[in-house]
């Protein structure tokens, strides 16, 4: 396996030809041939089942049953494993995300189902990705339909540009990561807050002439004027990198998603931070395929908090 090599949806069917050899896999990855149980920690009395109960696992200690699914956003769901690593595979390959009614064709489940597979993948892309450093890019963006394409009912009535929609501020580390999350308001105590979250003290902050940005302290602090015309200011101060991801979110939007709730946006922005994180096209497909399953352990979605 070479970096830069793509793996293909058929080499990947070659890989994973039924649910045992995706089972494998992501037991692989989660425990290295040495199954732990998820609710203890316990490992050394461990037994594993057989015949029917292949992949169940039972665990002396506590004496409570576990599989690989356990304690991970796959838990309690009948969705077969290597239908779920497919959906994965399509998450971290399709440059513009997938939506649900494609992968429900895709993988032969209904639209709902496939919703609430999307969903539960979209919150193991979300967590911390550690501080950014260097030089960062720091943006802000608007998510939501334009007043003049709304029904007469709908409208706010209250001015163009971003009224009725949603703030998301962005953190591009120039040639590392990204940091992107719906923020309540542009206030200069918001935005300033989650920078020092977000990005370590020291580092050159670059952003454009919002007011909210000024008297930031602890950064060596960059602008580029955007509204005298200017991209590129003096010393290299831009925030392109973080508008061409901005470019890739809103797409993903507009293109495949077609629409994106207030209340669910916060996952849909993870899943495009972590595939601008994870999708580089020079690391291998199965790579950035390991670096999702990776995500998938101590954590849970119920369609019930989903939809709450």
């Amino acid at each position: 396996m070479n970096d830069g090599v793509t793996l293909s949806a058929f080499e990947f069917f070659g890989m994973f030809p039924d649910s045992e050899s995706a089972r494998v896999y992501i037991e692989g990855r989660r425990w290295g041939g040495r199954p732990a149980c998820p609710r203890c920690g316990g490992s050394g009395r461990i037994v594993a089942r057989g015949g029917k109960r292949l992949g169940y696992y039972h665990c002396k200690d506590c004496c409570r049953e576990f599989t690989v699914r356990t304690g991970t956003v796959l838990e309690r769901s009948h969705v077969p494993l290597r239908k779920w690593l497919y959906a994965m595979y399509l998450v971290v390959t399709s440059r513009k995300g997938v939506s649900s009614l494609q992968l429900s064709k895709e993988i032969g489940v209904t639209q709902k189902t496939a919703w609430f597979m999307l969903g539960r993948l979209r919150e193991a892309c979300g967590g911390d990705s550690g501080l950014l450093a260097g030089i960062v890019e720091v943006d802000e963006t608007y998510i939501g339909g334009k007043e003049r394409n709304k029904h007469a009912g709908k409208k706010l009535k209250a001015g163009q540009g971003a009224v009725g929609k949603q703030a998301v501020l962005g953190m591009r580390e120039r040639g590392g990561k990204v940091v992107a999350k719906p923020v309540p308001d542009t206030s200069r105590a918001t935005l300033q807050g989650a920078i020092k979250a977000h990005v370590a003290l020291g580092s050159a902050v670059h952003t454009d002439e919002h007011a909210s940005y000024k008297g930031l302290r602890g950064y060596a602090h960059g602008s580029v004027k955007h509204g005298a015309g200017e991209y590129v200011g003096p010393g290299d101060i831009h925030v392109n990198g973080q508008e061409s991801a901005w470019a890739v979110l809103k797409r993903s939007v507009h293109g495949t998603w077609h629409h994106v709730s207030r209340k669910h946006l916060g996952r849909y922005v993870d899943e495009a931070a972590f595939r601008l994180n994870e999708g580089n096209v020079k690391v291998h497909t199965r790579r950035r395929l390991d670096a999702f399953v990776g995500r998938l352990f101590g954590r849970r979605l119920t369609y019930r908090e989903l939809i709450a």
